[in-house]
């Protein structure tokens, strides 16, 4: 029987790298699944992998941290010899006006968002290498255009749409490395969160975690000559 695919996700406790693990799962995939605070709700999507059918492990680490970073990747070295995707998930999104961004907001928000999918992509390349795998980045709409009161996020994922660039350079033609760069995406129990209307979307709609996993899909099997892109998820709202 051929040996089936396996995806690491970060962040995979709570909000979109839940619903995305869920997404690899029904799509045949086992998991490796990861948190650093959301510990409860790894528990919980741990549960909901395994009832789509999944093997699945996780691991715990805060991705700010250099060494907690080299311990994932060596957790997971000994547990699977091959890597067929990693999808770079995990970030933060504080709030804070121009004359209230600290040292460590920033500092935290480039760590999490930018520098851990670099150090962990690195850490990882051998097993991605095996696979002949790929990477998946989350970047953002706000990678492209500036939002009040998140100047650190906004400059962070701008990081990320450059940082896969540049890896799909360094890291081809081995892996490939790609990014989505979601607008609104609506997860199950935020449908009361208030957002800009939908109306402003050519689509008329928010996004969903199906539109978002479609992508990832999309990326991470559905081609293989696709490298470098960043691909907006955004509902036809203009990126640029």
């Amino acid at each position: 029987m051929p040996q089936k695919k396996r995806v690491f996700i970060t962040g995979s406790g709570r909000r979109l790298g839940r619903q995305l693990a869920y997404a690899f799962a029904e799509s045949g995939y086992d998991l490796i699944l990861h948190a650093h605070d959301s510990v409860d709700g790894l528990r919980e999507a741990d549960a909901g992998v395994r009832e789509r059918g999944a093997d699945v492990f996780s691991v715990t680490g805060d991705l700010r941290r250099g060494e907690h970073i080299r311990h994932i990747a060596d957790e997971i070295a000994a547990r699977v010899d091959r890597l067929d995707v990693l999808v770079n998930n995990a970030g933060v999104f504080p709030t804070a006006a121009f004359d209230e961004v600290s040292e460590q907001i920033w500092d935290d928000t480039i760590a999490v968002n930018t520098k851990a999918p670099f150090f962990l992509t690195q850490a990882l390349a051998p097993l991605l290498r095996a696979a002949g795998g790929c990477v998946v980045n989350l970047a953002s709409a706000g990678g492209f255009e500036p939002w009040m009161k998140h100047i650190p996020y906004n400059v962070s994922k701008a990081g990320i749409i450059m940082l896969t660039r540049a890896m799909a350079k360094a890291l081809a033609p081995d892996i490939r490395v790609n990014a989505v760069a979601p607008g609104v995406i609506i997860v199950p129990g935020e449908e009361s969160i208030d957002h800009i209307p939908a109306t402003r979307f050519p689509m008329q709609r928010y996004g969903t975690p199906d539109d978002l996993a479609a992508a990832v899909l999309f990326l991470a099997e559905g081609t293989s000559y696709i490298t470098g892109h960043v691909l907006p998820v955004t509902g036809g709202a203009a990126a640029v």
